[in-house]
């Protein structure tokens, strides 16, 4: 098997020194009488979704956190709004009954949710000290405050592979292609914050943008996270540029036991010898996210102390 190219950020090293960090903050915990508990909620079957949580039950484990894995199993069509009202009811009744238990101290609903569910609805309804992938408009309001209590995982991911690797942020030009409330947008809001790990300006493109290569050519740091695969090419880079590629999609490939494989926004081949350094898909910030979601947990866990 040839080497690993030099310039590819190791992201399970990351990952796995910050587990290292958790799990002392949860011994200390645990010394105190707090055991960090999270409720994973997981309507429906979709295949991606349940490769995600035995990710995230897996890696609580690992440092100590316990961890309830809550189904919503579904039996008909969610493209019948009867349907779609009555799953979006019985989501709600569950998260409802998490928020009042004393011992759950961080909450997930696994998105996507199933077509016609009332994901905006669901996700407001979950406690804001207990939203731990920070998506709530309250937590999304502290971070454009430059005050948050939770970041959201994948954005908080993004940054610490980059502090972490020698790679900061802070006076470079950072170009994020996507916009989404998941990524994109509290990702730029906390990149150009005057503070450690962001201080960067901060150039918000998406797959609408005129000339787009344009403005990637321009920054020091590319971070793809558009959700289309290989839409960030060698020649939309500058030479020793630093590349993060947030994107996780399945491309058909008969090659492949399973049909598919997984690729990034990125087109790798072409970009990988021009950059400084680039993660890779799999195994990059999808990797992190997992962990910094942790890493909020832990924290709404300390809380039960003050």
């Amino acid at each position: 098997m040839p080497d690993k190219p030099t310039n590819v950020i190791d992201c399970k090293a990351i990952a796995d020194s910050i587990k290292v960090e958790l799990t002392k903050q949860v011994t200390l915990l645990g010394e105190r009488g707090v055991v960090p508990r999270l409720a994973i909620i997981l309507a429906g079957d979709d295949a991606a979704s349940e490769t995600y949580v035995r990710g995230k039950l897996r890696d609580g484990e690992e440092i100590g956190i316990f961890a309830d894995l809550h189904r919503i199993p579904i039996d008909a069509d969610t493209n019948d709004p009867e349907v779609a009202a009555r799953v979006t009811a019985e989501i709600r009744a569950l998260i409802d009954r998490l928020n009042a238990d004393p011992v759950v101290d961080g909450m997930i609903l696994q998105l996507p949710v199933p077509p016609g569910v009332d994901e905006d609805s669901l996700i407001q309804a979950v406690l804001p000290a207990k939203d731990v992938d920070g998506l709530h408009p309250r937590n999304h309001g502290l971070i454009m405050q430059g005050s948050p209590h939770f970041l959201p995982a994948t954005p908080h991911a993004v940054q610490q592979i980059l502090v972490r690797s020698g790679h900061d942020p802070g006076g470079k030009h950072v170009v994020i292609v996507g916009r989404s409330r998941l990524v994109g947008l509290p990702l730029a809001i906390m990149l150009v914050q005057k503070r450690a790990g962001a201080n960067a300006t901060v150039t918000l493109c998406h797959t609408g943008t005129p000339d787009l290569a344009g403005y990637t050519r321009a920054g020091d740091i590319v971070i793809a996270a558009a959700g289309v695969p290989a839409l960030i090419t060698g020649e939309m880079v500058r030479d020793g540029a630093v590349v993060i590629d947030v994107g996780i999609n399945r491309v058909d490939d008969t090659s492949r036991k399973r049909g598919y494989r997984i690729a990034g926004d990125v087109d790798f081949d072409s970009v990988q010898p021009k950059v400084a350094a680039i993660t890779p898909v799999p195994g990059g910030v999808g990797l992190m996210t997992r962990v910094m979601l942790l890493t909020n947990v832990v924290r709404a866990a300390r809380s039960r102390l003050t």
